[in-house]
């Protein structure tokens, strides 16, 4: 595949409505997504152990909003596959509007063939979910966008 038809497709999915977009010829293979947000500056987030970890929660700064206002993420820690519940016939951990308190489990990402609880680091409310379940994320990729309470 050439970098004019990937400029050419990451023109056409910037100008669609999807969120995520595969291709594949031959052996290789294209994933796209677009993301929602501004992107995130991460300020050294120590490494953690691998059950029980905290996402890093991280105020980002809104350019849109001159308010001053500020957004807060729960990001992922590691790279690994977002799953939003323990099971797939078990309820999710977390939905929009549910009120976290500290130290309770809001997603599991697997690395390695890990599972890994992600905690919330305060009390807070969750405005977004921002990935899908078993999404893949990279490290330090907003989860879920909260507001403190």
């Amino acid at each position: 595949m050439d970098l004019e038809k990937i400029a050419g497709l990451v023109k056409i999915i910037e100008d669609s409505s999807l969120k995520e977009f595969s291709y594949k010829e031959g052996e290789i293979k294209i994933t796209m997504s677009k993301r929602e947000h501004p992107p995130i500056v991460t300020a050294g987030v120590p490494s953690m152990p691998a059950m029980g970890m905290s996402g890093a929660v991280v105020p980002v700064q809104d350019k849109a909003d001159e308010a001053e206002e500020e957004a807060l993420f729960i990001t992922s820690p590691i790279v690994g596959t977002f799953y939003s519940a323990a099971a797939p016939d078990v309820p999710a951990f977390v939905r929009v509007g549910d009120r976290v308190k500290e130290g309770q489990t809001v997603c599991i990402l697997e690395a390695m063939k890990l599972m890994n609880e992600i905690q919330c680091e305060y009390d807070c409310e969750i405005e977004a979910v921002l990935v899908s379940n078993e999404q893949k994320v990279e490290y330090g990729q907003p989860l879920f966008r909260v507001k403190k309470i």
